[in-house]
């Protein structure tokens, strides 16, 4: 019997020692281990003691006076077989995990925990300590294993301070500080499988368990803007001050955490923001009561992870230039007086601006030719141009629509009297055939009636003179050439009032045309040009020039 007995004895104390054979108990036997959301729970092997079990499963041998309390187990090396042990995620060890770039834009800089520089690509992955810098117009957004997600603005600059997990449960431990800017921060719940996630900066410390939420640094200030979910923000080292909760945020400084305030509205965008037909997008936002600017970023999804492009503005128009034609998310909030970040207000656009439609010449305001000449600038790479001319603003009434004008000119011929639009769009030739961009804005003119000139009688004897009708406030330049191209002038005269008369010209055949100047200072193409006789002639009775029989023209003809 004794010796039976002390068989019994050296076996317990074989088991009970700090054996490598159950250190490897929990992985050879998958059914000693079960992970919840937020603890382990360790079924008891034969000859286990809680020493053993906080050595292997938590890294820390005397962790076993907390797994006792919790487990209300009193004698540690009684533990029946098959005992159902707890393990709290926070007793459990780290496992290191990383932060993966899924969208980037711009210039993006980062080094490693080593100082050693880091190749930033889509794809990328990130370890614990890397610092990233975003450069000007530059946007980065990394994913976290849990589906977590860290988006940096342009200008700002983070360090991945923690990027770990616990064990067995993969619970996130997350912190990251920023140094400058600006971090916004979706992430996933963590109540359940108790993960921690944390933004340091010089001053606060914003701790979550799952929210979206914004923080930023602007010189001796932290501003925390939450969304959804809740945030506790802290002063450094100190314990937290307040919950933010959605629609809330606060600032805080040297002086303490700063209550909680509400955050603006999201802001309404006024007209038809959702086509954009111009390189410089535009948005004009409803004012929103209390706002003293806006901040504007464009995405390329619904989430504005993928960021290629931000503004602010200190009135109701944002505008944001460098975007390539395509579909787009703009996410406007408004900013109060302290600078906080409102509630984001998202509208999806597509930006159609090019080729960019040409610049218009002629006519402007106001056109008296009997024969209306449009004129634009030229495209470099166009292939055509499509013109429209319509008698509404709306080009629902079409007066002319050329789908395809090779030159950068279009003679229209004569129109009715009246008011006009037209616009150009310019064509060019793509892979799949041709393609045309957007109309340039509309231009409007009056058609109003052109000079009229009474028929110019010979001057047979004595002075040359005429008159014509006018308008109020005109004025004339009367031209008198000795050939039809005008190359060579009898009189180049200005008058304010629709007459002249010429002294006793030479004798000879000359050619007269006029021009008016409108009070406004629009000055209409010439009238057609008159040929007249000056000097004294025999004629018929009919005014046909008489001649001798032998052909000589008479004297002074």
């Amino acid at each position: 019997m004794r010796s039976t007995f002390k068989k019994i004895a050296f076996l317990a104390l074989f088991f009970t020692g700090p054996s490598p054979l159950f250190a490897a108990a929990p992985a050879s036997d998958p059914s000693a281990l079960q992970v919840g959301a937020a603890t382990i729970t360790y079924r008891a092997q034969l000859g286990d003691t809680l020493s053993v079990i906080a050595e292997q499963l938590t890294s820390n041998k005397h962790n076993w006076v907390s797994l006792a309390k919790l487990n209300h187990i009193g004698n540690d090396r009684t533990i029946p077989v098959g005992t159902a042990i707890i393990i709290p995620v926070a007793l459990l060890p780290d496992d290191p995990s990383s932060a993966q770039v899924s969208a980037m834009s711009g210039n993006i800089d980062a080094i490693a925990a080593d100082g050693r520089p880091i190749d930033v690509n889509i794809g990328a992955i990130l370890t614990e300590g890397a610092i990233i810098n975003t450069g000007s117009n530059s946007f980065l957004t990394l994913s976290l294993p849990d589906q977590s997600h860290i988006a940096l603005p342009s200008n700002s600059q983070v360090k991945l301070s923690k990027l770990r997990t616990a064990r067995y449960t993969k619970s996130p431990r997350t912190e990251i500080t920023l140094l400058k800017g600006r971090v916004e921060s979706k992430v996933s719940p963590l109540d359940k499988n108790k993960g921690r996630f944390e933004v340091h900066s010089p001053l606060a410390v914003a701790g979550v368990r799952g929210t979206d939420f914004r923080v930023d640094l602007v010189g001796d200030r932290v501003m925390t803007e939450v969304l959804s979910g809740g945030v506790a923000v802290a002063k450094k080292n100190q314990p937290a001050a307040l919950t933010l909760r959605p629609g809330q945020g606060n600032v805080t400084s040297a002086k303490g955490v700063g209550k909680a305030v509400a955050l603006l509205s999201a802001p309404q965008l006024s007209g038809s923001p959702q086509l954009q037909e111009r390189p410089t997008v535009r948005f004009n936002v409803t004012p929103v009561a209390g706002a003293h600017g806006y901040r504007a970023q464009i995405a390329t999804d619904a989430d504005a992870r993928n960021v290629v492009g931000e503004a602010e503005s200190d009135n109701t128009e944002i505008k944001i230039n460098g975007l390539e034609d395509g579909n787009y998310f703009v996410r406007i909030s408004a900013l109060d007086q302290m600078g906080l970040q409102g509630i984001p207000h998202a509208t999806a656009f597509k930006l159609k601006a090019r080729p960019e439609p040409p610049i218009s010449i002629e006519p402007k305001n106001k056109s008296r030719s009997e024969d209306v000449m449009f004129s634009w600038a030229e495209i470099s790479n166009a292939q055509a141009y499509h013109l429209q001319v319509a008698s509404d603003a709306g080009f629902k009434q079409l007066a002319i629509d050329q789908p395809a004008v090779a030159a950068t000119q279009f003679s229209a011929g004569k129109l009715a009297l009246g008011t006009y639009y037209w616009r150009v769009a310019t064509i060019v030739e793509q892979a799949n055939g041709r393609y045309q961009g957007p109309y340039g804005d509309p231009q409007s003119f009056k058609l109003l009636p052109a000079l009229q000139v009474p028929k110019i009688a010979d001057a047979i004897d004595g002075d040359l003179s005429f008159r014509w009708s006018s308008e109020p406030g005109q004025n004339f330049v009367v031209e008198i050439g000795r050939d039809a191209a005008f190359s060579t002038l009898l009189l180049t005269q200005a008058t304010a009032t629709p007459e002249i008369t010429v002294p006793h010209p030479a004798n000879g055949t000359y050619f007269i045309r006029i021009r008016a100047i409108d009070s406004d200072g629009y000055g209409g193409p010439f009238s057609p040009s008159q040929k007249v006789y000056i000097g004294s002639r025999w004629v018929t009775s009919d005014d046909s020039p008489l001649l001798n029989i032998g052909g000589n023209t008479p004297a002074g003809y």
